[in-house]
């Protein structure tokens, strides 16, 4: 089976061709990424009118890319995927509309996957990881901890009630003035920084759900940075480092906490992980790989994190779970609409209103 994958969903046009073998297993034949940020960088993050733009213009040439790097032709396809969504209405609508005409003139089948779906599902198209595993999803808009228990079957344990681990990083980042994009350029800042100098809460921790909360954190920081602030309303390099590495410290400190309460959920309710499993951009910090290692060891689980270049968005990822999907038996009318929300558990309970996940 031959898969074209189209991701849209936020400034990032990638298309990707992945083969699935007659044993189930995936190859990446070509992952072509053309990343926007120059064009949001004076605005310190991703405007959607530029995003949506920017996705119209350069679609086509993404996907016709890949298509010459997998050495195959269009007709040659078995399948068309795109992701549906969640994300940026005008950038999702780009994509599934390229992936709806070409399926229309191609014949082929359409997937729209769920960008969700679609990291949750990496570590097998990488590792191939078994199901069931516990996937902690993080990423510049999403904070997840849920219990993959097979294609389409989601469970979530626990997600944020503020904002998501990504979104709180690039926030620190400006209201440090570090240029976009701020997660990387605050885990650079960290590693000559002392992560013990300033006493940041752990938001959470020890609570008997495991939910996310960063908001109290990120204000944290804006004290701690205001109190440093000399005359001229700058701060030293040095304590912009150590800013940066108590942040991350806290974060980590938080993550392993919440990732250890859903292990211990996942076995009462799931049975045994297989793994855990790390996916969304955020999964290349190294800082929260390293406590992950640690707390995936004190579990007795192998922890799985795919390549950086397969955590960030990109179409090989929407290819591969297109061809799950399609193996599973799933495909998609040409007249699906895009989404601009799209949870992978719907029967969760909300934030407020009892146990979250508690229908799962």
């Amino acid at each position: 089976m031959l898969v074209l994958g189209i991701e849209t969903t936020c400034d990032e046009t990638a298309a990707a061709v992945v083969r699935v073998g007659r044993d189930g297993r995936g190859t990446i034949l070509s992952n072509i990424v053309r990343t926007q940020v120059e064009d949001h960088a004076p605005y310190g993050g991703v405007v959607p009118e530029i995003a949506a733009r920017a996705h119209v213009e350069i679609v086509d040439r993404v996907t016709a890319e890949a298509l010459r790097a997998a050495g195959i032709g269009a007709g040659e396809l078995d399948a068309v995927a795109a992701a549906g969504g969640p994300g940026l209405i005008g950038g999702v609508l780009v994509g599934l509309t390229t992936a709806k005409a070409m399926a229309l003139v191609l014949g082929k089948p359409l997937v729209a996957v769920n960008h969700l779906e679609a990291h949750a599902l990496t570590a097998r198209l990488t590792d191939a990881v078994a199901f069931p595993y516990l996937l902690l999803l993080v990423s510049g808009g999403h904070t997840q901890l849920l219990a993959v228990r097979g294609v389409g079957h989601y469970a979530k344990l626990g997600t944020t009630i503020d904002d998501a681990i990504g979104e709180a990083f690039d926030k620190v980042a400006k209201l440090l003035g570090l240029p976009y994009p701020g997660g990387p350029e605050v885990e650079r800042r960290a590693l000559a920084g002392n992560g013990r100098r300033f006493a940041f809460p752990r938001p959470l921790q020890g609570r008997a759900e495991p939910d996310f909360s960063l908001s109290g954190l990120k204000t944290a920081v804006r004290l701690a940075a205001e109190d440093l602030r000399d005359a001229s309303g700058g701060l030293s390099a040095a304590d912009v480092a150590d800013l940066c590495a108590s942040f991350q410290a806290a974060v980590a400190d938080m993550v392993a906490d919440r990732c250890k309460v859903a292990v211990r959920l996942f076995r009462e309710r799931h049975g045994e992980p297989t793994a855990l499993v790390v996916a969304g951009g955020v999964g290349a910090n190294q800082a929260l790989k390293a406590v992950l290692q640690r707390t995936a060891d004190s579990a007795g689980l192998p922890l799985v994190v795919p390549p950086p270049k397969l955590c960030t968005d990109n179409g090989a990822m929407i290819a591969w779970a297109g061809a799950e999907r399609l193996m599973a038996g799933f495909s998609d009318p040409l007249d699906i609409a895009p989404r601009a929300r799209w949870p992978l558990d719907a029967d969760a309970v909300t934030i407020g209103s009892g146990r979250l996940g508690a229908k799962a």
